[in-house]
């Protein structure tokens, strides 16, 4: 039991530390992030949504594991950490190719979202779907 109240002390510690909430012994990424950069419009992400009812609270849907070139400082990092708008050696992809391909046929966010339409759920498939010209 006194193990148990050591575990949770420390998760709260560390929530009030970074600001961010701990849920057993994992950070939460933030409510809502605003992926910017696009010259299509910025796309207002809901990370609490898809982390949580979308991915079933795993992280390692999106964020994937370090390479060796490219080590990661804590398990999930930003994309924008490592990708950035053009890729910067040892990085070998860019910030938009780490969410879909230049034509948004194929990669992480457009695989998920075709998959979902398939169930027949609803989820964004075009461009102006995700990227909003007012979320620059």
């Amino acid at each position: 039991m006194r193990r148990v109240h050591l575990v949770l002390a420390l998760a709260a510690g560390v929530s009030l530390l970074t600001g961010a909430p701990v849920v057993f012994g994992q950070t939460q990424g933030p409510e809502t992030i605003m992926l910017t950069g696009s010259p299509m419009g910025g796309v207002k992400f809901a990370h609490k949504i898809h982390s949580t009812q979308y991915a079933a609270g795993k992280c390692d849907t999106c964020h994937h594991v370090s390479k060796a070139e490219k080590p990661l400082a804590s398990p999930q990092q930003k994309c924008t950490d490592c990708h950035t708008k053009t890729a910067v050696a040892p990085m070998k992809t860019k910030l938009q190719a780490a969410f879909h391909n230049p034509m948004a046929k194929q990669g992480t966010c457009i695989d998920c979202h075709v998959k979902e339409n398939a169930a027949g759920k609803k989820a964004p498939t075009t461009c102006t779907g995700c990227h909003k010209k007012e979320d620059k």
